[in-house]
């Protein structure tokens, strides 16, 4: 069997010392948090708005260990361009010293105008930055948490093939654990769609009788 090999390039410290936390005090969020704002209108599938995923993705990727300023504050505005109609992208690039580097990060991560879903997540399979590649791990970590709220069977199943079949090999190539978290994430939320016995009625024919109940 090969055995897997990822340098991480990202920097990523196990447990926060002093240092850390004063490089982490010296990044200044607020102008991101500001645009990020405007996401607080738009709602989720499993609640909430898409303001508090920005945060809670942010906050997955502290809890992580990341604390690089490109990556923490594209994570907080990852979804601005591609869920705010007419969002100006130049209003990220003008944010702050770091925002031409953010807004190429958000732009890796936001789905093209002519990209179907398998397309968008297979371009950052493929070609994506180490970066993108951590984002997109992350923001999924917290789509599939919320996933539990979610109670449309057909939705949760297409959800977790999806970070099956795409967002799994992203994780494995650059966080281990973060890959580890999927899994289990995907195991718990199959194991409420076979004890709700969804799997049975889906490969169950309808018949003549049933359609009558």
């Amino acid at each position: 069997m090969t055995k897997l090999h990822y340098e991480m390039k990202t920097d990523k410290p196990q447990n926060m010392n002093e240092q850390q936390m004063l490089q982490l005090s010296s990044i200044h969020f607020a102008p991101y948090i500001q645009l990020a704002t405007a996401l607080i209108g738009k709602a989720r599938h499993a609640g909430g708005n898409m303001f508090r995923h920005q945060m809670d993705t942010f906050a997955i990727l502290l809890d992580y260990g990341y604390i690089d300023p490109i990556l923490l504050k594209a994570s907080i505005i990852h979804d601005t361009i591609e869920d705010i109609p007419g969002f100006i992208p130049q209003l990220i690039s003008n944010a702050d010293e770091d925002g031409e580097e953010v807004l190429e990060l958000v732009k890796e991560v936001t789905r093209k105008e002519d990209e179907d879903k398998k397309q968008f997540l297979l371009r950052i399979l493929n070609e994506g930055s180490q970066k993108a590649k951590i984002l997109k791990c992350a923001d999924r970590v917290s789509n599939m948490i919320s996933l539990g709220f979610v109670t449309d069977p057909k939705f949760i199943e297409r959800y977790c093939d999806e970070t099956e079949y795409f967002i799994l090999p992203m994780a494995i190539q650059v966080d281990f654990p973060m890959y580890q978290e999927l899994i289990d994430l995907i195991i718990t939320r199959r194991r409420y769609l076979e004890d709700g016995g969804y799997f049975d009625t889906r490969s169950k024919p309808t018949t003549s009788a049933d359609s009558t109940k």
